[in-house]
């Protein structure tokens, strides 16, 4: 990934079921071999978990 974590993105949310981090996304089958097999460089549905930014836009 270039710079881009998954821990770090708005759509990996823990799930209390699983006891685990999962992300929200329903990749498609092709999406999902990319993913595994690392030839995607960068997540097209990463977005960046950034808690404090609402606030920054409101000031």
């Amino acid at each position: 990934m270039a710079g881009e974590s998954c821990d770090a993105c708005v759509n990996y949310v823990y799930d209390e079921d699983y006891e685990c981090y999962c992300c929200l996304v329903n990749l498609d089958e092709d999406e999902m071999y990319r993913f595994l097999s690392g030839t995607q460089r960068a997540c097209p549905y990463f977005r960046l978990d950034d808690e404090y930014g609402v606030v920054r836009h409101q000031i």
